[in-house]
Order: C-alpha cells, then sequence, then structure tokens
C-alpha cells in the first residue's frame, strides 16, 4: 500500500504539473546549480590562496561555501526528491519549489558580502528547507524519518553557529555540521547502498547477497558515529573523541565489509557507492587518530571525509538519482565513469597533500582540478537530464 502511494504521488505530479521541466522536482535545480557551484568555489578559492583576491574570499568562505553552498543544495536536491517517496505526499514543486532555489542562490549572493544582512540571507534557506523538511515527514506521520529531520535542523543550525561564533581552527560549526554530513551518509547510505546491492545481485542471478541492513552491527555504526560526531563538535581535542571518531570508523568499515562491494566491480553506479562509503569509513579513523597521534595530520582526516565522503557519495547519488528519475537505465557512460575516477582521485591526491608537505601546492592544484573535471563533468553530461521533460515513453 505504501509503496502504491508512493508511485501514485509521483506519477500525479508528473501529470498535473506544467510549468518548466528545472522546477519539477527538487533534484533537477540543486543537482545542477549544486555541481556548478562546486566547480567554481575551488577553482576561486585556490585562486586567492595562491595569487591573493577579493576579501570576501577566505579560507572561511572556502568552508562555507562546500558545507553550506554546494553541500547544503545537494541535501536539498535529494530531500526533496525522497521525502515524497517516503510520505506518500505531492513533492514540492513549481513556484515553491523556485522560491526554495532563489533563498539558496541569494545566500551564495550574500556570502560575498560583510555584515549581519548577508549572514541573515544566508541563513534564511536552511532555516526554510529544514521547515520543508519538517512539515511534509509530520503530514505524512512517517515517523521512521524524524531522524532526517533533526539532522537537517542541525545542519540549519550549524549554519547559523558558522556566522555567531568565529572560525578560527574550524569553529563548531564547521564540526557541527561535518559531523551531520557524516551520519546522514552512514544513515542514508547505510539503507541505499546494501538495498541496492541486493536487488542488482539478484537481478545477476547472484547468491549470498548482502544482509538487510538495521542489524545489531548497523545500528551500534551508525549509533558510534552521531556519537563521534557530536563529541568531535563538543570537544574536539579530548582524547575520548579520538578513540570514539576512530571506533567509528572501524564500525564502518565492517560494516561495508558486509556489504559485498567488491562483486559489484564491473556496475560503476553501484560500486561508487560502496567507495563512497568507504572514505566515509578512512575519514573517521583519519580524525580520530589525529585527535590521539600527531603522525596523523587532521586535515587528512578532514579531507577524506570532505573531498572523499562527501564528494564521491553525492556525485554516485546525483548520478544514480538523476537516471532513476528521469527513466534512465542505471548504467554508467563514459562520462560518468570518467566523472567517478576524477573525484576519487581528487579525494586521494588531496589526503595525501597532508602527509606530503614537500609537494603540498602541487597536489592540492591537482586535486582542486579533478575536482572541478568531477563536477563541471556531471553538469554538462546531466545538463539535458536536469533541465528537459523526461521521456514521454519513460
Amino acid at each position: 500500500m505504501i509503496a502504491m502511494r508512493m508511485i501514485m504521488s509521483t506519477a500525479a505530479a508528473r501529470r498535473a504539473y506544467a510549468g518548466p521541466a528545472l522546477f519539477s522536482f527538487g533534484f533537477r535545480p540543486f543537482f545542477l546549480f549544486g555541481s556548478i557551484w562546486a566547480a567554481l568555489t575551488v577553482p576561486i578559492w585556490l585562486g586567492a590562496f595562491l595569487h591573493g583576491g577579493p576579501p570576501a574570499i577566505t579560507r572561511d568562505w572556502h568552508i562555507h561555501e562546500m558545507l553550506f553552498g554546494f553541500l547544503g543544495a545537494v541535501i536539498a536536491g535529494f530531500l526533496t526528491t525522497a521525502v515524497p517517496n517516503w510520505t506518500g505526499r505531492m513533492p514540492v514543486l513549481g513556484g515553491p519549489l523556485a522560491g526554495l532555489f532563489l533563498l539558496w542562490l541569494a545566500g551564495r549572493l550574500a556570502m560575498l558580502f560583510e555584515g549581519p544582512s548577508a549572514a541573515v540571507v544566508d541563513c534564511l534557506f536552511l532555516v526554510a528547507f529544514a521547515g520543508v523538511v519538517w512539515r511534509e515527514v509530520l503530514a505524512g506521520k512517517n515517523w521512521r524519518n524524524l531522524p532526517v529531520c533533526v539532522l537537517v535542523s542541525l545542519f540549519a543550525l550549524a549554519n547559523i553557529a558558522f556566522h555567531v561564533w568565529p572560525q578560527a581552527d574550524l569553529g563548531v560549526g564547521v564540526r557541527l555540521a561535518l559531523g551531520v554530513a557524516a551520519t546522514l551518509i552512514s544513515l542514508i547510505g547505510g539503507r541505499i547502498i546494501p538495498s541496492f546491492t541486493r536487488n542488482w545481485m539478484r537481478a545477476q542471478g547472484l547468491d549470498a547477497q548482502p544482509a538487510q541492513p538495521e542489524r545489531p552491527l548497523d545500528k551500534a555504526a551508525l549509533a558510534l558515529t552521531a556519537a563521534g560526531a557530536l563529541l568531535w563538535a563538543i570537544a574536539p581535542q579530548a582524547p575520548v573523541t579520538g578513540a570514539a571518531l576512530a571506533l567509528a570508523g572501524l564500525g564502518a568499515f565492517a560494516r561495508l565489509a558486509r556489504w559485498q562491494g567488491l562483486r559489484t566491480l564491473k556496475e560503476p553506479m553501484l560500486w561508487v557507492l560502496h567507495l563512497g562509503y568507504f572514505w566515509l569509513a578512512l575519514g573517521l579513523v583519519l580524525l580520530g587518530a589525529s585527535i590521539l597521534t600527531p603522525l596523523v595530520p587532521r586535515t587528512a582526516g578532514i579531507h577524506a571525509l570532505t573531498a572523499g565522503a562527501i564528494g564521491v557519495m553525492t556525485l554516485a547519488v546525483m548520478s544514480r538519482a538523476t537516471r532513476g528519475h528521469t527513466g534512465r537505465p542505471l548504467q554508467a557512460g563514459a562520462a560518468t565513469r570518467a566523472i567517478y575516477l576524477a573525484i576519487n582521485l581528487a579525494a586521494l591526491t588531496r589526503v595525501a597533500a597532508a602527509f606530503l608537505p614537500a609537494t603540498h601546492v602541487v597536489l592540492l592544484s591537482a586535486s582542486a582540478l579533478l575536482w572541478v573535471l568531477a563536477f563541471a563533468g556531471f553538469a554538462a553530461a546531466y545538463w539535458a537530464m536536469l533541465t528537459q521533460p523526461r521521456p514521454a515513453a519513460a
């Protein structure tokens, strides 16, 4: 019955909507312009870092726009599309979706200026978006996804904290936002990766398929990730925080091992999800180790989580969701495979730069170039799918 409601609400929305295709579903504007923004902000910041630039283009601007600008857009695109499937309610589309998108765009412009008014404009989008998610989940009585509502609200609060408290040595707002991102990947990834893997293996006639999620190990790994993230937001230098993060990473590795990712290597659109979760596990271990020993640079853990887990998982989810919701086969063509390769190499070179200070600038530049190729490549390869109506036969 629930599945039928989901199908009916999506189909009804598609039939009833007569406006521009770009605003027919949330994934369309947010995936497209989020990827464009990701491709623009890194070279803008790197140029300012290496050669100087406008006063607003600082390290804090770079951090903010990667987290609350780019990642905020991808989360909005994913949830405004996924929540109707969870609740069976009509999706946010047309004028309301365009209004939400314009709030996001206004925030990006506001961050080029300083002052309280710019901060207020920037914060409006995530606050409004959190309100939309709460309204839909509560109206649909979709109690299972209340944790998602809480996480989105914490993400909006993290953005407010970014503007209220100083950002020296990664402020509480940044740490909280990264913790929310890690927990969302653990929560959502822990649902979709084994499910998609199991469905694909069943279609291939393979046995020994991954177990259903939400087993004790899954719950423990998710709880450890949330606990480690919370401790890091509150006490970033405490040994107990380092131990909790490292243990959460080991739990994520154990969880990943049960999903049999190595058996999916011939399907790039599937194994890239496993690789994104691998970066999450590695990032948690490195971040925890950096607190416990000076031998591990903190930036290695930070960028394994950002360039690695966030970068890889966002592209994996955006490409799969775009193809699925526009009626295309869930198969990665040459362009999509190149995108996956570029983002993983971007993450690898960025993490390596933390351990190789002598070649830091070279590796940093290479990572930035690969990041731009990945996200600009996504925008180019998926532009038509995201801006044109779904094919009639799909």
